[in-house]
């Protein structure tokens, strides 16, 4: 597992480039506030509910939360998954309200 910045998330963004974006926050949390990427509660990849991501097994996939921790755990699950490419958002959506507000 890597893991990015959010302001290098925020270059890479704004660059234009397809990224694969999971958010792996609750529903609730990712309603309030997120940066347009696919929920997928860590919960849910906790019971292997991978379905919806499947197909990006060898694609870069950028996870974030709230804070970066359950999106570490959820890449560390993911990666045993057969998962391959996978970077975590190091300060979740907290880093990225105190670098760019809401």
């Amino acid at each position: 597992m890597k893991t990015i910045q959010v302001s290098e998330l925020n270059d890479k963004l704004k660059s234009g480039g397809q990224l694969h974006l999971i958010d792996v926050r609750e529903t609730f949390e990712h309603d309030e506030f997120n940066i347009g990427g696919i929920l997928l509660p860590l919960g849910e990849i906790r019971m292997g509910e991978t379905a919806a991501i499947d197909h990006l097994k060898d694609e870069e996939i950028f996870l974030y939360c709230r804070s970066g921790n359950r999106s570490g755990q959820a890449a560390l699950i993911l990666e045993t998954l057969g998962f391959t490419n996978l970077t975590n958002v190091a300060g979740g959506m907290l880093s990225w309200k105190d670098n760019f507000g809401i």
